[in-house]
Protein backbone atom coordinates (compact mmCIF):
# COMPACT_ATOMS: atom_id res chain seq x y z
CA UNK A 1 0.00 0.00 0.00
CA UNK A 2 1.18 3.09 -0.72
CA UNK A 3 0.28 7.03 -0.90
CA UNK A 4 0.10 9.65 -3.80
CA UNK A 5 0.20 13.20 -1.46
CA UNK A 6 -0.43 16.43 -3.55
CA UNK A 7 0.53 19.45 -0.79
CA UNK A 8 -0.17 23.09 -0.97
CA UNK A 9 -1.89 23.53 -4.25
CA UNK A 10 -2.93 27.03 -4.38
CA UNK A 11 -5.68 27.91 -6.81
CA UNK A 12 -8.11 31.20 -6.57
CA UNK A 13 -11.89 30.39 -7.31
CA UNK A 14 -14.74 31.85 -6.47
CA UNK A 15 -16.68 30.14 -3.57
CA UNK A 16 -18.73 31.19 -0.49
CA UNK A 17 -22.40 31.84 0.40
CA UNK A 18 -22.17 35.69 0.51
CA UNK A 19 -22.61 37.60 -2.40
CA UNK A 20 -19.49 39.61 -2.82
CA UNK A 21 -17.67 36.22 -2.29
CA UNK A 22 -19.06 35.11 -6.36
CA UNK A 23 -17.65 38.18 -7.94
CA UNK A 24 -14.43 39.25 -5.77
CA UNK A 25 -13.05 35.48 -4.68
CA UNK A 26 -10.58 33.98 -2.67
CA UNK A 27 -7.15 31.68 -2.84
CA UNK A 28 -7.44 28.23 -1.69
CA UNK A 29 -4.87 26.03 -0.45
CA UNK A 30 -5.76 22.47 -1.34
CA UNK A 31 -3.79 18.97 0.00
CA UNK A 32 -5.26 15.70 -1.76
CA UNK A 33 -4.11 12.24 -0.21
CA UNK A 34 -4.83 9.03 -2.04
CA UNK A 35 -3.82 5.43 -0.58
CA UNK A 36 -3.38 2.93 -2.88
CA UNK A 37 -1.86 -0.31 -4.15
CA UNK A 38 1.08 0.60 -6.16
CA UNK A 39 3.37 -2.13 -5.93
CA UNK A 40 2.98 -2.94 -9.64
CA UNK A 41 4.45 0.15 -10.52
CA UNK A 42 7.02 0.61 -8.26
CA UNK A 43 8.35 -2.72 -9.53
CA UNK A 44 7.37 -2.50 -13.70
CA UNK A 45 7.93 1.53 -13.53
CA UNK A 46 4.47 1.32 -15.22
CA UNK A 47 2.38 4.93 -15.22
CA UNK A 48 -0.57 2.61 -16.04
CA UNK A 49 -0.44 1.03 -12.68
CA UNK A 50 -0.60 4.06 -10.74
CA UNK A 51 -2.31 7.27 -10.54
CA UNK A 52 -0.98 10.17 -12.30
CA UNK A 53 -0.66 12.76 -10.24
CA UNK A 54 -0.46 15.40 -13.22
CA UNK A 55 -4.45 14.35 -13.55
CA UNK A 56 -4.82 14.77 -9.58
CA UNK A 57 -4.28 18.13 -10.24
CA UNK A 58 -6.09 18.25 -13.61
CA UNK A 59 -9.02 17.12 -11.93
CA UNK A 60 -9.17 20.25 -9.06
CA UNK A 61 -8.32 22.46 -10.99
CA UNK A 62 -10.98 21.76 -13.10
CA UNK A 63 -13.56 21.38 -10.07
CA UNK A 64 -12.20 24.59 -8.66
CA UNK A 65 -13.20 26.63 -11.72
CA UNK A 66 -16.95 25.71 -10.92
CA UNK A 67 -18.58 27.71 -8.39
CA UNK A 68 -19.93 26.18 -5.05
CA UNK A 69 -21.32 27.59 -2.22
CA UNK A 70 -20.03 25.33 0.27
CA UNK A 71 -16.07 24.20 0.16
CA UNK A 72 -17.95 20.40 1.65
CA UNK A 73 -19.51 20.27 -2.21
CA UNK A 74 -16.53 21.37 -3.81
CA UNK A 75 -14.36 18.69 -1.71
CA UNK A 76 -17.35 15.99 -2.12
CA UNK A 77 -16.98 17.08 -6.48
CA UNK A 78 -13.09 16.37 -6.73
CA UNK A 79 -13.48 12.80 -4.78
CA UNK A 80 -16.26 11.32 -6.69
CA UNK A 81 -14.36 12.85 -9.96
CA UNK A 82 -10.78 10.94 -8.76
CA UNK A 83 -12.78 7.93 -7.83
CA UNK A 84 -14.80 7.80 -11.68
CA UNK A 85 -11.08 8.18 -12.55
CA UNK A 86 -9.48 5.23 -11.22
CA UNK A 87 -11.64 3.16 -8.78
CA UNK A 88 -10.01 0.31 -9.24
CA UNK A 89 -6.64 1.32 -7.46
CA UNK A 90 -8.15 3.74 -4.75
CA UNK A 91 -8.53 2.66 -1.47
CA UNK A 92 -8.33 5.83 0.57
CA UNK A 93 -9.02 9.45 -0.49
CA UNK A 94 -8.35 12.44 2.01
CA UNK A 95 -8.83 16.01 0.72
CA UNK A 96 -8.38 19.22 3.00
CA UNK A 97 -9.70 22.65 1.08
CA UNK A 98 -8.57 26.08 2.92
CA UNK A 99 -10.05 29.66 2.12
CA UNK A 100 -7.44 31.65 2.61
CA UNK A 101 -8.28 35.42 4.61
CA UNK A 102 -12.19 34.41 4.49
CA UNK A 103 -14.25 37.34 5.00
CA UNK A 104 -14.67 37.77 8.46
CA UNK A 105 -15.57 40.43 10.93
CA UNK A 106 -11.96 39.35 12.88
CA UNK A 107 -8.28 38.53 11.79
CA UNK A 108 -8.57 34.54 10.53
CA UNK A 109 -5.83 33.42 8.56
CA UNK A 110 -7.88 30.39 6.89
CA UNK A 111 -11.39 28.36 6.84
CA UNK A 112 -10.44 24.36 6.08
CA UNK A 113 -12.82 21.67 5.97
CA UNK A 114 -11.38 18.00 5.58
CA UNK A 115 -13.13 15.26 3.87
CA UNK A 116 -12.38 11.69 3.69
CA UNK A 117 -13.84 8.80 1.77
CA UNK A 118 -12.68 4.88 1.98
CA UNK A 119 -13.72 2.84 -1.17
CA UNK A 120 -14.85 0.05 -0.04
CA UNK A 121 -14.72 -2.56 -3.20
CA UNK A 122 -16.48 -5.90 -3.00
Amino acid sequence: MGKIILENIKLFGFHGCMPEEAYVGSYYTINLEIELDFYKASINDDLSKTINYVDLYRIIKEEMAINSKLLEHLAQRIIQRIKKYRTDLIKHTKIKICKENPPLQSSVDRVCIFLEDKNIIN
